[in-house]
């Protein structure tokens, strides 16, 4: 069994891919546009996709290390949501960390600093600019 996180992003899919490719490295591994669904009647809402929302994203799938994440607009009505969650990434080593929170903080919102804990030489959380909560930390 595997579990795997999905995030709408509500129309902002293809932004955020490309911000974490330059945030985080991450490799897209698969992207599928609401126009290339090959059976339109059978998508979730059960009807053809708007002629507005033909180019945005149906389904992606991205790697982030070890990790595949999975992400769509969802039906792209602006209103993001990320909540009751954060997605925690293991850094290195702290210039790791500290290199992945700054870029994470680009147009997002410091929630807990990084810095030392009594757990952690680095731990920190950060909501980035689509809301998705983020936690860095460096293993002891």
């Amino acid at each position: 069994m595997k579990i795997q996180p999905y995030l709408f992003f509500e129309g902002r899919c293809e932004e955020a891919l490309e911000f974490y490719k330059s945030a985080l490295g991450a490799e897209i591994t698969m992207l599928m546009r609401f126009k290339d669904n090959p059976e339109p009647q059978a998508s979730p809402e059960g009807c053809t996709t708007p002629p507005e929302l033909e180019n945005k994203v149906m389904h992606a799938a991205f790697r982030i290390g070890e990790s595949d994440i999975m992400a769509s607009d969802g039906r792209c009505s602006g209103q993001t949501a990320h909540q009751g969650f954060s997605l925690s990434i293991t850094a290195a080593n702290e210039l790791e960390a500290d290199r992945l929170f700054t870029n994470l903080t680009d147009g997002g919102q410091v929630q807990m600093p990084l810095a030392k804990t009594f757990f952690s030489p680095r731990f920190g959380i950060v909501a980035d600019r689509f809301g998705v909560s983020w936690m860095v930390i460096v293993a002891p």
